[in-house]
């Protein structure tokens, strides 16, 4: 089964484009804090189609918070030097808005960061309550010797 979900803050302001048959589209990254290591930041990039990514584009902007289920889709493609090159992108089947622009800019100012910016000491200094999986337990550890 092919099948992502991802939380995190769009780094860019999406941009609204369309293909030749004028099917509406965007791709955005969004940056992801890792669940252990939340000093640690993950870039994902996102294509979303149609309906949805006019609304991204409308309403979204560079620092929103989102959560975004959808499957992973890889390609190949040739430079202009000759290289083989891969991707690595996530089609959104859903985006949902999580946080509004003015709740972002007084967290931000609470912690005394730039809602923004995407450097690794912006997200040492959260709080556990800004951990939105802060009330699923613990953690476990999973080994492929527990599987019977």
């Amino acid at each position: 089964m092919n099948r992502v979900s991802l939380v995190g803050r769009l780094t860019a302001k999406p941009e609204l484009r369309y293909t030749n048959t004028q099917t509406a589209f965007t791709r955005f990254s969004i940056a992801v804090t890792r669940q252990f290591n939340r000093e640690e930041v993950d870039f994902i990039n996102i294509t979303a189609w149609r309906k949805q990514a006019e609304i991204i584009c409308q309403y979204l902007d560079k620092g929103s918070l989102v959560s975004v289920d959808g499957r992973i889709q890889t390609g190949s493609y040739t430079d202009k030097e000759g290289n083989k090159k891969y991707s690595f992108d996530v089609i959104a089947d859903n985006v949902n808005f999580l946080e509004s622009k003015a709740k972002a800019q007084e967290r931000a100012s609470e912690n005394n960061v730039d809602p923004y910016s995407f450097q690794e000491e912006n997200y040492q200094n959260l709080e556990k309550q800004d951990d939105i999986y802060s009330t699923m337990g613990d953690s476990i550890a999973l080994d492929d010797a527990d599987i019977d």
